[in-house]
């Protein structure tokens, strides 16, 4: 080998010595670096595990302390571990007992239950579960769940965590607003009312039947639901008697966004609409608005027709001769009509509360007034008579006819009386009493007249019958047979004429009033009556309805009867005579009827055989004032008296007694 290669690899050789040194020196201070290095990871491990530890210590105090229930179980479902909302929401506490997650799963949502649990295997966590669950005391809690999967330091799933929240009165105030909503759907849906609520854009939330019906609209609410209402107006303008007013006031409506109510649409059918347009905001912000429509066509009519029966019943009682006044309860008059004015003398302005009984009544009627005040606000109507004072001092009597007025809560807010000026009338009755008592006195005077004159008549009429009846005596065997003829005439005679005067006395001593009144049984007074009377075998007398109990004067009804059948005797030829006594019961009288099968009546004599001293056949035992006395006694008491009759087929008197 030669020089020159020796020297070439000894420098080589000193090169790699001093690169070798180089490199060992490197590798001295990249050492040091790496322990250094090691020393400063060691000591950032302790501080990252006590970082974890404290972390970890935090985290288990925020699971345990958090307000929602917190539960780690393990994956065959046993739960490990409960926070105390946990054991507060469940009703277990798993170092007392042990609980399967399976246990507390609603038997409705088990299967959306398993459903989720299996996400949770295979995706690691499930979010936003919401379903019922179980507690322990029986009861059912509405929760929301989310969970995930615990995984050891080899990432391999050891157990599964979640955080419960209770929902349960969210849901009850979800279902609520679901329910309500539901009641105000079906409310709207049914209202009488046309409804339509419309969004910012104009597009129909909800709407109605009846606004489709309003509108004459093809199509249901439900239909309607999202379309737009721009063009609505322009497209429904022809129903509207001014159908370009109707477009302008939409628009002005849903462009100024004021609330209108009652806004009053005619259309071409006649019919009458009021609208309400009511903007809706929420914070200030607009969101739509809602139109209702109502159909007051009956009510308008109603309205104007309530107008024109208060413009006439304003006018009559304006017009009428009845002095009208409403007071309220403390008797201040409220209202008085014309006619008032004129009967009191004073103008309305006068009166307006001023008390009623104060300045219209004499002084001793106010306290009366006072009285029937008290009834009507008890809700008494009634009629009373008072005596007024009018404005120049004149004392008028007043019929007032008073009745409660009440508002349209029922409750007496005061009277109205109708007012009926009748002095003239009391005047009249004044004279009436003063004639009644001078008739009375006279119809005294005159039954005194009457026994005094039957008196003095009967008298002379016995002087001559004792005359006639010596001077036969004196002269017997010495008269004549026409002598003997002539007395017996004579005879006849005054005994008519005694007959005559006896009735004139009867007929006058029948009263003008019924004041003796007693129960008189009529069944009795008849079977009297056919013991007292004469009654020819020939004639029967028959009772075909039981005859009622009156009260009454018993000697006059007898007076009636007695006459009646004593008439139907008296003027009965048939071979066979019946005499029927009948009654019905009406309403508000007795009828009585006496029927016979003798002689008859012509029908020209119906009007005078009720009349005094009228006899139909003349006979020394009829003075014709039977019938006479039959009609007063029955005009005493306010009844009726008539006849039908066939001539020789007999006779029917018909008679009614008031109740």
């Amino acid at each position: 080998m030669s020089q020159e290669q020796i020297d070439i690899l000894q420098r080589a050789l000193q090169r790699e010595k001093a690169a070798r040194k180089a490199s060992e020196k490197i590798l001295e201070e990249k050492s040091l670096q790496l322990y250094n290095t090691a020393q400063e990871l060691k000591d950032v491990n302790q501080q990252l595990e006590h970082l974890l530890d404290e972390k970890t210590s935090q985290l288990q105090g925020i699971f345990e302390n958090i307000n929602d229930a917190y539960l780690v179980m393990d994956l065959n479902g046993n739960v490990i571990k409960m926070n105390d909302a946990a054991i507060d929401l469940f009703g277990y506490d798993i170092e007392k007992e042990k609980i399967n997650v399976v246990a507390l799963i609603y038997n409705e949502d088990y299967g959306y239950a398993m459903r989720s649990f299996n996400e949770l295997r295979t995706k690691g966590a499930f979010t936003n579960y919401t379903a019922r669950v179980n507690t322990r005391n029986k009861g059912v809690r509405w929760v929301h769940i989310n969970a995930s999967v615990v995984f050891d330091k080899q990432k391999k799933p050891i157990a599964a965590q979640g955080i419960v929240r209770d929902m349960t009165d969210e849901k009850a105030a979800e279902q609520q607003l679901i329910d309500s909503e539901n009641r105000l759907s079906a409310l709207i849906l049914n209202l009488e009312s046309g409804v339509l609520l419309e969004d910012e854009y104009r597009n129909i939330v909800i709407t109605n039947t009846r606004f489709c019906d309003f509108f004459n609209i093809p199509a249901t609410p439900e239909q309607l639901i999202g379309q737009n209402c721009e063009h609505a107006a322009e497209q429904s303008k022809h129903l509207f008697l001014d159908p370009e007013g109707f477009v302008t006031r939409i628009n002005t409506l849903t462009q100024n966004k004021k609330q209108t109510l009652s806004d009053e649409l005619a259309l071409v059918d006649g019919r009458i609409l009021e609208r309400d347009f009511i903007p809706i905001y929420e914070e200030g912000h607009y969101k739509g608005h809602l139109w209702t429509y109502r159909d007051v066509t009956l009510h308008r009519r109603f309205r104007e027709n309530i107008e024109a029966e208060r413009e006439k019943y304003s006018n009559i009682i304006a017009n009428m001769k009845l002095g009208l006044i409403e007071v309220n309860n403390d008797d201040e008059i409220l209202m008085v009509n014309q006619s008032l004015e004129e009967m009191s003398g004073y103008r309305e302005a006068e009166l307006l509360g001023k008390k009623g009984g104060e300045i219209l009544l004499a002084k001793e009627f106010k306290e009366k007034m006072a009285g029937e005040n008290q009834k009507r606000i008890q809700g008494k109507s009634n009629s009373y008579e008072v005596q007024a004072r009018t404005k120049n001092g004149e004392l008028r009597y007043w019929l007032i006819s008073g009745a409660p007025n009440y508002n349209l809560n029922g409750k007496v807010v005061g009277s109205i009386g109708i007012h009926l000026d009748i002095t003239e009338l009391k005047q009249l009755e004044l004279q009436k009493e003063n004639l009644l008592q001078k008739l009375e006195k006279s119809n005294n005077e005159l039954q005194e007249y009457a026994h005094i004159v039957s008196h003095d008549l009967k008298s002379p009429l016995r002087s001559i019958e004792a005359l006639t009846s010596w001077i036969k005596e004196d002269n017997k065997g010495k008269l004549d047979e026409a002598s003997l003829k002539n007395f017996s005439l004579i005879e006849m005679t005054l005994e008519k004429m005694e007959q005559l005067i006896s009735d004139i006395l009867k007929y006058s001593s029948i009263g003008a009033t019924t004041d003796e009144s007693e129960e008189v049984n009529l069944n009795t007074l008849i079977d009297d009556l056919k013991q007292v009377l004469y009654v020819p075998e020939n004639i029967s007398i028959d009772v075909v309805n039981n005859l009622p109990i009156i009260k009454g004067d018993k000697i006059k009804f007898q007076q009636v009867f007695q006459n009646l059948i004593s008439n139907a005797i008296k003027f009965n030829d048939k071979e066979k005579g019946h005499i029927i006594i009948d009654y019905k019961d009406k309403k508000s009288y007795h009828q009585f009827s006496v029927s016979d099968n003798g002689i008859g009546i012509d029908k020209k004599y119906y009007d005078t055989i009720f009349k005094i001293f009228n006899s139909l056949k003349q006979s020394k035992d009829s003075s014709g004032i039977g019938l006479s006395i039959v009609k007063k006694i029955i005009d005493l008491y306010k009844g009726n008296i008539w006849v039908t009759s066939k001539v020789n087929e007999g006779t029917t008197f018909f008679f009614t007694i008031k109740k």
